[in-house]
């Protein structure tokens, strides 16, 4: 991640594996902030080491980012996941959207999230994030592992369409997004999927 120069990550339930002493060490070693908003590290050996969001400008461009994590219960294991408080994504995702847009002024606001792109039941979904927020331009998703072709676009609760991707797993596929900007907000997005990486083995596979 550093050597492809990220500007940022968040938080998956994987990253809890091998323990949150681990993730000091792991973490450590990223020269780029990690993002999450609905983690309350207080208790743990991750206090503020994380940031629940950041600002960056490109081109005269303010860009707030903000990351958001999985509900641990039934993905991670107490053991690993410790003191932590888990934190409602919505409730969090409101107030940090409303602070970039108004408060920070940003042209633009990205969530970095590993909800899950959708669900069958009542879970909290990048789907429901942007329907159920405002001030979202853009949710870059994981979790679910799934492979769009292109961004889809949901109302928000404005009216306002709130861009979704998430191109799968393992670096298989590399996201390209273009947003086209009207009055401070961005109101249509090009995208696609870029095969970044090919497999080879004994026999034929296909990857979805």
């Amino acid at each position: 991640m550093n050597r492809l120069g990220y500007d940022a990550g968040t938080i998956g339930n994987h990253d809890f594996d091998g323990g949150i002493d681990n993730m000091v060490t792991q973490f450590g070693k990223a020269r780029f902030p990690l993002l999450i908003g609905n983690y309350d590290f207080s208790n743990t050996a991750l206090d503020g080491r994380t940031r629940p969001y950041r600002i960056f400008e490109r081109g005269g461009i303010r860009v707030g980012v903000f990351g958001l994590g999985i509900k641990p219960d039934g993905m991670i294991p107490k053991s690993a996941f410790g003191e932590t408080k888990y934190l409602d994504p919505l409730e969090i995702a409101t107030d940090l959207a409303a602070t970039l847009r108004l408060d920070k002024q940003c042209d633009c606001v990205i969530c970095l999230s590993h909800l899950g792109f959708s669900y069958p039941d009542d879970r909290v979904s990048d789907y429901t994030l942007a329907a159920g927020t405002r001030h979202i331009d853009l949710i870059v998703g994981g979790h679910t592992h799934t492979f769009l072709t292109e961004p889809v676009a949901v109302p928000n609760a404005d009216g306002w369409p709130v861009w979704i991707n998430q191109v799968g797993f393992g670096g298989i596929d590399l996201g390209r997004i273009d947003l086209t900007f009207e009055r401070g907000k961005a109101i249509f997005a090009t995208g696609r999927a870029v095969a970044v990486r090919t497999v080879t083995v004994n026999s034929p596979i296909n990857i979805p």
